[in-house]
């Protein structure tokens, strides 16, 4: 299980901008501030949340144009940044930490926060394990309990011990949630290397950063 909500898309005017100067075609783009929500391509962090950024068929044609001659000519898409927050298991994140160029991460701490609440079965990805009497899903929450007997002890005791038991059982399908910032580039090359991954939850991503502005037009050009 994965959710992915998109929290802002930056930085594509200045991209833009940067995209042409090799060839000092400044005057060339034909994008601009929209002040209505009239065929707005994204909105950024920094302004109202109502004025939109809409990308000109020049610069379309150009950022394409770009993309299509491969990573030395596309710098524009390691300038536009992405933030989103991402929920998914651990398992997961582990694969994830293979993108470490052009991201960064702030994390919910299992660390300092691991005890804060009672442990729930939909605090795991569980949507694949077997039901029935002696069904997996039966094994998952008898770890859920044992967590819980630890939390509660170590909430009444302060005693480490108890605390490693919570750090030490919990399954790599507990479900951590991260503020994440990447770029263009790294989006990209995502949706290319795990669109056929065994994974549910790169496919679950995947099909949140196909709803980016312009990343479906490149990828098909």
């Amino acid at each position: 299980m994965l959710k992915c909500k998109i929290l802002g898309v930056n930085g594509v005017d200045h991209a833009i901008r940067g995209m042409r100067n090799p060839m000092n075609s400044w005057n060339k783009s034909d994008s601009c501030w929209k002040d209505s929500e009239l065929n707005p391509v994204y909105h950024d962090d920094f302004n109202d949340g109502v004025t939109a950024y809409s990308i000109g068929e020049n610069d379309r044609d150009l950022m394409k144009k770009l993309f299509k001659g491969g990573t030395e000519h596309r710098k524009y898409l390691r300038m536009i940044q992405v933030y989103v927050d991402i929920e998914a298991p651990l398992y997961w994140w582990k694969e994830f930490d293979t993108y470490k160029i052009g991201t960064v991460c702030n994390s919910c701490s299992t660390m300092h926060k691991i005890h804060s609440k009672e442990f729930t079965l939909d605090d795991f990805s569980h949507e694949h394990l077997s039901h029935g009497e002696y069904g997996n899903i039966e094994m998952m929450k008898c770890v859920i309990n044992c967590l819980n007997i630890a939390r509660e002890q170590f909430l009444e005791t302060k005693d480490k011990g108890c605390w490693w038991q919570m750090i030490q059982l919990l399954p790599s399908s507990y479900n951590q949630k991260r503020t994440v910032m990447l770029n263009y580039e790294v989006v990209v090359n995502i949706i290319r290397q795990r669109e056929h991954h065994k994974l549910d939850e790169w496919h679950q991503l995947i099909d949140a950063f196909r709803q980016l502005p312009m990343i479906n037009t490149l990828l098909e050009s």
